[in-house]
């Protein structure tokens, strides 16, 4: 899908283990099985999305042994207690390596949540069993950090990259998040896009969700894995939880190896009514705030789920609501500053499809999401000629589709636009629209440019170019700590567009000179926090937040329940 906008533009942005459930569900229904798949399938498969999981372990959970909990209380030592009475120490003060038992020697090293490796001290060696167990030299994270920075920059394919990562997070969950945190940009392209692309009983969800040990669970993602990135059907090759119902990938249902049900997907009411049963579940075992994101579901499905449950659950879709699917948002925005009403609004945006302009000769054949923007045009069936008719000052591409941004397209963008605002936001690099050489040569150095995956910096003309990353990773971890923090019960558009006002406002005068228009990675960590601040505080101003009395502070409240990826030291 490809957005052209006129006139007036605002852009919302493009697009842990504790709190996360993984769960492992199969059974036979109609001859057919469904599957809710995960643990060592997850270990074993591809892994698709691990970078929603790290960012909102890293951004939006906070310390603490199982995510976040409003329920939280100081305790005399300056730390919190949790609702089961767990003591959650600041960072400089001891705590005890509690899982079932307190863990001590072999067990404490194979435990990801509290094992240090070579960082454990002389006086924690010896205090829980240690000694013999490690080499005898004690060195710090920062060391640690170090060395395995270097390790990994030896690794000339990403993929590798990925699975050494994946392999510390199964080893050292702080120091794998503390790696991530003090080098985000550098791996974001690892563990997130483009990298991370390549790499049930019927009846008894309830009963498999009761079986995680995680109790506390504020935070869900979920994918069916049929559209993962711009890679398509991957299976049950994906988040920890995995609804499997097949696949269409015939490539999988012919190999030996494949770990999935090899099975043609389940769709219509069996589909239906699967997902119905998973809700129920999630609401009933972890609450009415549990947050549920929808990640990677093929558009079919996306938008159908999206509006059956959104007045129900706490739900969310990344890709349709800080991704792709920005329309209405940018008509809403565009209403509230120009105070033109949404129906006028709306007119500013124009959809070009695989079949051209979206036009209301078409109504017929559109799909529902679509016939909003059906607008009265003569049909025209290339991008090239609804961009020569339109005349946009934006170019959004949702597409999918590589290339899609031609030379003589970027050409008519720049013809009537001094700087013709280009967002090739397609993942990954490879189905990217255009690559930010190209928008900045066939522009002559003049377009804005921002892509969904990352693009070296551009030399042209003498002048060094440095593309933005448009990514929803700018948006989802600050909203999802904002709901969380706030106890909403439920998702409101107003909230989408506090999310993406707060992130402008991030932006800098500077950033703009360079013609970016979002700010750098690198200060994710406080970009979340103004997000989730402005996320909770348009909660409490809709009456929908749970979590009483309001902090006075949201900023420094939404700082206070983010993870720290620090070591802790042990009694």
């Amino acid at each position: 899908m490809i957005s052209l906008c006129r006139g007036h533009h605002h852009f919302p942005s493009g697009k842990g283990r504790d709190g996360y459930t993984r769960s492992s569900i199969s059974s036979n229904c109609s001859q057919r099985r469904l599957v809710a798949f995960g643990g060592e399938a997850r270990r074993r498969g591809l892994r698709s999305e691990v970078m929603m999981e790290s960012a909102l372990r890293e951004m939006s959970i906070s310390d603490g042994e199982s995510g976040f909990d409003a329920s939280r209380r100081p305790n005399d030592g300056g730390g919190v207690q949790d609702a089961y009475g767990e003591d959650r120490a600041t960072e400089d003060q001891v705590v005890t390596p509690w899982t079932v038992t307190v863990a001590s020697g072999y067990s404490l090293l194979r435990d990801p949540h509290h094992n240090k490796g070579l960082a454990f001290t002389e006086k924690e060696r010896d205090g829980h069993y240690l000694r013999g167990l490690l080499p005898p030299v004690c060195i710090s994270q920062e060391l640690q950090e170090k060395k395995l920075m270097q390790n990994l920059r030896q690794y000339q394919v990403p993929l590798q990259r990925y699975m050494a990562m994946m392999d510390l997070q199964e080893r050292n969950e702080r120091l794998f998040y503390k790696v991530l945190v003090d080098n985000v940009e550098e791996l974001l392209p690892i563990v997130y896009t483009p990298t991370v692309g390549e790499a049930c009983q019927k009846g008894k969800i309830l009963e498999v969700l009761k079986n995680w040990p995680e109790k506390s669970i504020q935070v869900i993602v979920v994918t069916d894995g049929e559209r993962i990135l711009g890679l398509g059907d991957l299976g049950c090759q994906g988040l920890p939880i995995t609804i499997d119902v097949g696949t269409n990938n015939e490539q999988l249902l012919k190999d030996e190896f494949y770990i999935g049900l090899k099975q043609k997907r389940a769709t219509g009411k069996e589909y239906n009514d699967f997902m119905d049963e998973f809700m129920c579940a999630v609401k009933q075992n972890y609450g009415e705030k549990v947050l549920v994101q929808f990640e990677d579901f093929a558009n079919h499905n996306a938008f159908e789920l999206l509006a059956r449950y959104n007045t129900t659950h706490l739900v969310f879709n990344d890709d349709i609501q800080a991704g792709t699917g920005i329309a209405e948002l940018i008509a809403m925005e565009v209403s509230k500053q120009t105070k033109i009403p949404i129906k006028e609004a709306r007119k500013k945006v124009w959809l070009v499809d695989s079949k051209g302009l979206v036009v209301s000769s078409r109504l017929q054949t559109l799909q529902s999401f679509k016939k909003p923007w059906a607008h009265d045009h003569e049909p025209l069936t290339t991008l090239l000629d609804a961009v020569q008719a339109i005349k946009p000052t934006v170019l959004i591409g949702t597409s999918g589709v590589g290339k899609t941004f031609t030379k003589e397209v970027i050409e008519a963008m720049s013809s009537f636009n001094e700087k013709p605002f280009i967002l090739a936001l397609s993942n990954p690099t490879t189905q990217s629209e255009c690559t930010a050489e190209e928008a900045y040569k066939w522009s002559n150095g003049r377009a804005i440019f921002a892509s969904g995956s990352p693009f070296d910096p551009v030399e042209h003309n003498g002048k060094i170019f440095t593309p933005g990353q448009a990514n929803n990773a700018y948006i989802f971890p600050g909203l999802g700590l904002g709901l969380v923090i706030s106890g909403t019960i439920r998702v409101h558009d107003d909230m989408l567009l506090a999310a993406s006002e707060a992130l402008a406002q991030q932006v800098t005068e500077e950033n703009l000179e360079n013609g970016l228009i979002y700010p750098p990675f690198k200060i994710i960590r406080k970009i979340s926090a103004h997000i989730a601040a402005s996320v909770a505080a348009k909660a409490y101003d809709l009456g929908l937040a749970t979590r009483l009395p309001r902090p006075m502070d949201l900023v420094k409240y939404a700082e206070s329940c983010m993870y720290t990826p620090n070591y802790r030291s042990y009694r």
